[in-house]
């Protein structure tokens, strides 16, 4: 079997072959440059061998391996993924303490004598595109999130009144459409009030009416805030900034959600998994078909408890690995909440682990891993659910 280990970075690649049936050395470690005439350098190292008997193997950093991804995979080499966790333990075995890509590019290579790595199947080629989005998504949500506390803060200086007038909750389209025109207390005390029990009436389809509007007058007339324009300019921008990124992931998720509907996916038959929450799940598993069993999914996704043992020493109870994927493991929590919410099979399974003193979380982490294992067999079959 030939390996080809690449330890990706941003511009330059480093990348070594051997030969692990005879432990030749076939290329030392050698520069890959991140564009065509690198990726054609590697490829005339390893055109002439036996496609079948090659692999090819990528640290997973980031987004920068992608192109060799898609690069070799178009030239229908086999192609795997490894932890840099995987990496680094090898890293620690050496007495000398080195730590730079030629190395890197070895201990890849030896990794995958020992088997530490993930084939990557025509699927989950097909995923990247989704697993992207997905993950940008989660990005754009974060972006926003922070941008909601900003603006909380932002309006606590210059009209704290207006957290209490609606009802502590500045995220609805009442307070974004008001403070989109009026910033400032002493422009809303000026509104005429007709004008302003229209805006308040249109913007929440009547749930604020003319006396709400008489009252939100008073309150601007009697503040206790900063006059700041700098402030006023910042609030304007920010709730732009927050209905700009509400609109990205909407898009994304159309664009996800078309995805889900096309493919022939049995995860959203589950009760309580929308398509977004399926999409992440499919995406950062990938092809069920390199776990054998659902304990490997389950070591995958993190959420299979850490060992601590040493000697007759035993810990009976230890907090989950979180070595895989924060995204996937948050997706499959939330999924856990929602699908115990609607069926009788994990809601019993829930109450039990309640029952048995589990907390809240807690007791949602033994349901994602009974989700876990049902989604395995549910892949593996190709089945949908019907445990209830």
């Amino acid at each position: 079997m030939i390996y080809v280990g690449i330890d990706i970075a941003k511009t330059n690649h480093y990348a070594s072959i051997v030969n692990y049936s005879t432990g030749e050395v076939i290329e030392s470690p050698f520069l890959v440059t991140n564009n065509k005439q690198g990726f054609n350098l590697l490829y005339s190292k390893i055109k002439d061998f036996d496609k079948d008997k090659v692999l090819i193997e990528l640290e997973s950093t980031a987004h920068y391996g992608n192109n060799l991804i898609f690069y070799f995979h178009e030239k229908q080499f086999k192609l795997g993924i490894i932890k840099p966790i995987q990496t680094a333990t090898l890293r620690k075995t050496r007495i000398r303490k080195v730590e730079n890509d030629k190395v890197d590019s070895m201990l890849i290579c030896e990794a995958l004598s020992l088997g530490y790595y993930n084939l990557l199947s025509d699927y989950d080629i097909e995923l990247l595109e989704i697993k992207s989005l997905c993950r940008f998504r989660k990005e754009l949500k974060d972006k926003a999130a922070e941008a909601k506390i900003q603006l909380a803060s932002y309006v606590d200086q210059v009209f704290p009144e207006l957290n209490f007038f609606f009802k502590n909750n500045l995220d609805i389209k009442t307070a974004h459409e008001l403070l989109k025109l009026y910033q400032s207390p002493k422009d809303i005390s000026k509104i005429n009030l007709t004008k302003l029990s229209n805006l308040l009436i249109n913007s929440s389809r009547g749930k604020y009416d003319k006396s709400r509007a008489v009252e939100l007058k008073n309150l601007a007339s009697n503040l206790v805030g900063i006059n700041n324009n700098a402030l006023c300019i910042q609030i304007k921008m920010t709730i732009e900034l927050i209905e700009l990124l509400e609109s990205q992931i909407k898009d994304i998720e159309k664009q996800v959600s078309d995805f889900i509907k096309k493919s022939d996916n049995v995860i959203t038959s589950i009760p309580g998994i929308a398509d977004m929450t399926a999409a992440i799940i499919i995406s950062e598993i990938g092809d069920i078909n390199r776990f054998n069993n659902p304990g490997q999914v389950l070591a995958f996704t993190g959420l299979d408890p850490s060992v601590k043992q040493s000697g007759t020493f035993n810990a009976s109870a230890t907090r989950m690995s979180k070595r895989g994927s924060s995204i996937l493991r948050y997706a499959l929590i939330l999924a856990a909440n929602n699908v115990q919410l609607n069926t009788k099979t994990f809601n019993d399974y829930y109450n039990t682990k309640r029952a048995q003193g589990k907390l809240h979380y807690n007791a949602l982490g033994h349901c994602a891993g009974k989700l876990v294992r049902t989604i395995f067999y549910m892949l593996k079959n190709n089945v949908t659910f019907n445990l209830d």
